[in-house]
């Protein structure tokens, strides 16, 4: 899209988009998204912080439209917005110490055999990558130089995003020219296209505007306030985001839980067996989830949406109440054969997490929070 088509763009969504217009203001997200990761990029060195932030900022923007005055003021707003949430993240991000759940999480991975080292690998590989390229260029020539590979190599079109002239966006890219070598430039231009935001970007930042219209529009005043630093609990309130989250819940369940199954295995055949069945449970459940937000939010469209929420739970419940079983069945009766004492505590413990217990606590979770947001929105 040409620098003024986005102008244009802006121009013409936004007054939607201030009368709470989600589909306008996804339209501007999309058209805008390159612009804002990069500025959280440039800061953070970190691409999922940096979408983290662009997502938050964007959030923000829309609770606070009606400030803005000027629709030609949008994008600087935004930027800054985004400026102020990637320095916020660095200092957070110093100050910080790993406790609570982050640190259990933190201690699991690391204590963990069965963790996919190779991917834990690549990822940690991927991000020092980025963080090393980003850091090789000069400081106020990064936005600028990522945004020259993400736009197609278009200096108007950054000159536009960013708010500055041709001129001083090829001045930039050519200090950054000048001090970095050419095959580092190269490996660069890579990164810059490879890390710019998906579709899927705009599609969960639309998803999370579900819940409520811009704060003067909704005349929510404090109340959208209070809500407004936190992305999970604007999401959660509606009603894709509350089954979501309840089925993100059990994945992070099952995850912890996996010991209890694996215990069972006698060798490393059942052992195979039964990580192959909680990787597929938790890849299904991870798209599930993709399917339920995605669902509410290109069709807009409650039924959809229920229809979706009931397929994934139907899906859920098969793998847990049929597949699971005929894994497991074997497994604990030869255990109540070798140790029926102990097998009466397993066998407990097996049931809450993984079976027919666990099933029913998840789905009341599932629908409770559908019961929860129904109310909430109503």
């Amino acid at each position: 899209m040409s620098n003024d088509a986005i102008d244009l763009l802006i121009k013409r969504e936004l007054p939607a988009a201030v009368r709470g217009d989600r589909d306008a203001y996804g339209r501007i997200v999309v058209a805008s998204q390159n612009a804002v990761t990069a500025v959280a990029l440039a800061i953070t060195r970190d691409v999922p912080a940096s979408e983290d932030i662009a997502q938050e900022a964007f959030l923000s923007a829309w609770h606070h439209l009606p400030r803005l005055k000027n629709p030609s003021s949008f994008l600087p707003w935004l930027r800054q917005i985004t400026r102020n949430l990637a320095h916020d993240h660095l200092r957070g991000r110093r100050n910080r110490m790993l406790d609570g759940d982050a640190a259990e999480l933190a201690i699991q991975h690391a204590a963990d055999p069965d963790g996919c080292p190779l991917q834990q690998a690549l990822d940690a590989e991927r991000d020092a990558v980025a963080a090393d390229l980003i850091s090789e260029l000069p400081e106020d020539s990064r936005e600028a130089l990522l945004l020259y590979y993400r736009e197609g190599q278009s200096s108007k079109q950054v000159a536009m995003l960013l708010g500055l002239s041709d001129a001083a966006v090829r001045k930039r890219l050519s200090r950054a020219r000048q001090s970095v070598r050419e095959d580092l430039l190269a490996r660069f231009g890579e990164f810059a296209r490879s890390s710019a935001p998906s579709a899927a970007f705009a599609v969960g930042v639309t998803a999370a505007l579900g819940i409520s219209k811009p704060a003067a529009a909704a005349g929510l005043g404090i109340a959208t306030k209070s809500i407004a630093g936190s992305l999970f609990a604007r999401f959660a309130l509606g009603i894709a985001g509350a089954a979501a989250g309840g089925l993100l819940g059990g994945l992070v369940a099952a995850w912890f839980a996996r010991g209890i199954i694996l215990d069972y295995a006698a060798d490393e055949h059942e052992r195979s067996a039964l990580l192959r069945f909680s990787r597929r449970y938790i890849g299904l459940s991870l798209a599930m989830i993709v399917a339920i937000i995605a669902t509410h939010a290109l069709l807009r469209d409650p039924a959809s949406t229920f229809i979706a929420i009931s397929v994934a739970l139907l899906a859920m419940n098969w793998q847990l109440l049929v597949i699971l079983p005929r894994l497991m069945n074997p497994l604990l009766a030869r255990d109540a054969r070798q140790d029926p004492v102990g097998a009466g505590q397993r066998m407990l413990a097996y049931r809450l997490t993984w079976g027919r217990t666990g099933v029913l606590m998840s789905n009341i979770v599932v629908i409770g929070s559908l019961v929860i947001a129904h109310l909430h929105l109503a």
